[in-house]
């Protein structure tokens, strides 16, 4: 017995008549008999009287009859289930985020996700520093990663997104706060929040980079975890701190942000997620997020269009 037999069974009992039966099965009516006679003398039960009019149901067959549906519902149900999962309609991701992607890249990522995968479930994790979402990537807590690279420690497939131009978060009451823009070296002897070393953040390393090239030693006062908890701390006038520009989303009374100059006043932007994970709807999500920042790149103003000069884009 095969499902095909089932299929056999459902039509002849729902239209009562071997006839229209094999119509709606596209087959002739011999076969379609000899089938169902297969199907009894299989299950050793009559599931069918036959008469000269019509074909009516025994109790058994009326019992076959509603598993035989069932049977057929779940069929149709995993394979509809199994075509969803095939293009990444569906399935569970949890997505952490750096702080600075929590406020500016996180609302409108999660509404832009559940409309384009609705039958994905979607978690997010927000204030995550970088190494912490390569742990989570490793254990399973996370699926996909907003991060700052540089990530060591996994094997990890990434895409960069963008660079982020640094600012600073200064005490509106702070001497600094009257400059227009700032340079590392305005920093010296400043007070700086930072995020924490212990927990190996990117941020840190790149500001004391930053920092040492200009030749300032770094006067540090506070290590936070949580970007959201650093410019709490500059707002109540406890230093001034160097972050990624998508910081200044967080609007805190208290607080002004001011452009940092130099060339290599960015910090990159990745996407990532464990080199060893294909599942269609993370490669779903994936594309999505990086689609997302090519339909929001700001375009350079171009020229007029000649033989020798066309349009272009660019963007962070």
């Amino acid at each position: 017995m095969d499902l095909r037999h089932l299929r056999y069974f459902v039509a002849v009992a729902e239209e009562r008549h071997f006839g229209r039966a094999a119509e709606r099965l596209h087959m002739a009516q011999p076969p379609l008999s000899q089938q169902i006679r297969q199907l009894e003398a299989e299950l050793g039960v009559e599931l069918l009287r036959r008469t000269t009019r019509r074909v009516d149901l025994t109790e058994a067959g009326r019992a076959y009859l509603e598993r035989a549906r069932a049977i057929l519902a779940d069929v149709d149900e995993a394979a509809h289930h199994a075509r969803l999962v095939a293009t990444g309609s569906v399935g569970h991701l949890a997505i952490g985020c750096v702080g600075s992607a929590t406020y500016s890249l996180l609302p409108a990522l999660s509404r832009r996700l559940t409309e384009e995968l609705p039958g994905v479930d979607f978690s997010f994790r927000g204030e995550m520093l970088a190494p912490d979402q390569v742990e989570a990537l490793r254990t399973g807590a996370i699926d996909v990663a907003l991060l700052r690279p540089p990530a060591a420690g996994l094997s990890l497939t990434a895409h960069t997104l963008r660079r982020d131009r640094l600012v600073v978060a200064v005490p509106s009451d702070h001497p600094l706060a009257r400059r227009k823009r700032l340079r590392a070296a305005d920093l010296a002897g400043a007070d700086l929040i930072v995020h924490s070393a212990d927990r190996r953040s990117v941020m840190y390393d790149v500001v004391l980079g930053l920092l040492r090239e200009a030749g300032v030693e770094p006067h540090i006062r506070h290590e936070v975890g949580e970007t959201s908890t650093l410019v709490t701390l500059v707002a109540g006038g406890l230093g001034v701190a160097v972050v990624p520009e998508p910081v200044t989303s967080l609007t805190l009374d208290g607080v002004i942000y001011l452009p940092l100059a130099g060339a290599d006043a960015r910090v990159e932007l990745a996407v990532a997620h464990r080199a060893d994970r294909a599942e269609p709807h993370l490669a779903r999500t994936v594309g999505i997020i990086r689609a997302m920042f090519r339909d929001t790149r700001p375009r350079r103003k171009a020229a007029p269009a000649t033989a020798e000069t066309s349009p272009a884009t660019s963007g962070d």
